[in-house]
């Protein structure tokens, strides 16, 4: 979905539906499914609420695991035949669903109901509730399976980080706490490609974590945002494609900035109470100092050679006038949603710098850390496409996220609606479409 670089067109984000019956409840949190037209939304009534992307019906309402809200739901990856839900709840607890699934054939479209500890014979098509995962000391905010399904990160208003290793099934080893953050956890995000683990919390900045020698240590730490950092999140891979596209009308400079990026990897997304959306991305390891990023104290002695190199790449186009709770970065088409207390979803795209009459962006070639020395990037440039106001009326949207879409209205196999979730109980589902004039 690049645009041409001279042009700029409008989009509007349009309803498409409300997924149906809403939660009498405020609404969290909602996690499409990895393979299957499903998503997961945590409410504030102890449920998780599964509803079908096909109809926008409730399929099943998964209650009895948690005594208090359920705050943040997550999909393990990578299962065959078995669907595997982790749900992290205020009790301070996490808990671990499954379910057979049932192939191809299987309905999208009859609800289902499950009760943790219910008496009657269990039917295989309910969510079994499997184990809990006790440990925090308060409230969990957010958890994330890894990219491999082997490792699961917890976060809590008790300043730590976890992270769990499924050992076999039902049951998990503690393999790291991780106590670097001065204040609430508030989300924690694990990178595409590498078990490399980020969070964000109440004392202003994102932590990175990886494993060194049987332990996790903290390996950059991000301190940019002015106030609370609420979501961080990770670039999809293989984005570079849509700079790219053809490659046929790429300069050498370009050409160069896009090897340069693929050396750095994917990048990182944060939002905060700031209002602003800020973009990060590590420096490739020939330039890295290992040493302006991490200027934490670590809480154990570790190898330099693991400190990270993360600098801000841009700030995105500062729209919202109030904090921003949640980004999405689309894995399909590199676009970026993002929503918050001023209940706007907002949309940006990244897109080639203006070039120059003589067919050369000013100042292309990046520095070491690849900006172009005033902090900004070398090459590139985000646009708001399109901006929505008052998605959910007078509510806040606490998340919002991408998914393939699964309806019978979808025009392509590649197609994506943009789902929000709000403190009115709701699930919306937005598409995005150019603006005719």
């Amino acid at each position: 979905m690049l645009l041409p670089q001279e042009t700029s067109p409008a989009f509007v984000v349009k309803p498409l539906s409300t997924l149906s019956p809403p939660s009498n409840s405020r609404t969290w949190q909602s996690a499409p499914h990895p393979t299957l037209p499903l998503v997961a939304t945590a409410c504030s009534d102890r449920s998780v609420r599964v509803y079908s992307l096909t109809s926008f019906t409730l399929l099943h309402t998964i209650t009895g695991g948690h005594k208090r809200s359920v705050r943040s739901v997550s999909w393990k990856p990578g299962t065959q035949g078995q669907s595997v839900l982790a749900t992290g709840s205020f009790d301070a607890s996490a808990g671990i669903w499954r379910r057979e699934d049932q192939g191809l054939e299987e309905n999208f479209t009859s609800p289902r109901r499950v009760e943790s500890g219910e008496e009657e014979e269990e039917d295989d098509d309910e969510y079994q509730f499997s184990c809990i995962l006790d440990g925090h000391e308060s409230e969990i905010k957010s958890l994330s399976w890894s990219p491999s399904g082997q490792f699961l990160a917890t976060c809590s208003r008790d300043k730590s980080v976890w992270i769990w290793e499924e050992i076999e099934d039902d049951n998990f080893e503690t393999v790291a706490v991780l106590q670097e953050h001065e204040g609430d956890v508030k989300c924690v995000a694990w990178h595409p490609e590498e078990d490399l683990l980020a969070s964000a919390s109440y004392d202003d900045t994102v932590r990175l974590y990886r494993e060194d020698a049987d332990d996790w240590v903290q390996v950059a730490m991000l301190d940019a945002h002015k106030q609370t950092v609420w979501w961080v999140e990770f670039e999809g891979s293989g984005m570079i494609r849509l700079l790219r596209g053809d490659g046929k009308s790429l300069t050498k400079e370009q050409e160069q900035y896009l090897e340069w990026r693929e050396r750095s990897g994917p990048r990182l997304a944060t939002a905060s109470d700031d209002c602003t959306i800020r973009i990060w991305h590590r420096i490739p390891r020939e330039h890295s100092t290992h040493n302006s990023s991490n200027n934490g104290i670590p809480s154990i002695i570790r190898s330099a050679t693991l400190d990270e190199d993360w600098v801000q790449e841009t700030i995105l186009p500062q729209r919202h006038e109030r904090a921003v709770y949640s980004v999405s970065w689309s894995r399909r088409s590199g676009l970026i949603a993002s929503a918050g207390s001023d209940g706007k979803i907002i949309v940006y795209q990244e897109r080639w710098k203006s070039q120059t009459p003589n067919g050369v962006a000013d100042d292309p070639t990046p520095n070491p850390d690849g900006t172009n020395g005033e902090g900004d990037s070398a090459m590139t440039e985000w646009v708001i496409i399109a901006e929505l106001y008052s998605a959910h009326d007078v509510f806040e949207i606490n998340h919002v996220c991408w998914a393939r879409r699964a309806d019978k209205g979808r025009r392509s196999d590649d197609e994506e609606v943009i789902l929000s979730t709000g403190d009115d109980g709701e699930v919306r589902v937005w598409t995005l479409e150019e603006q005719v004039e």
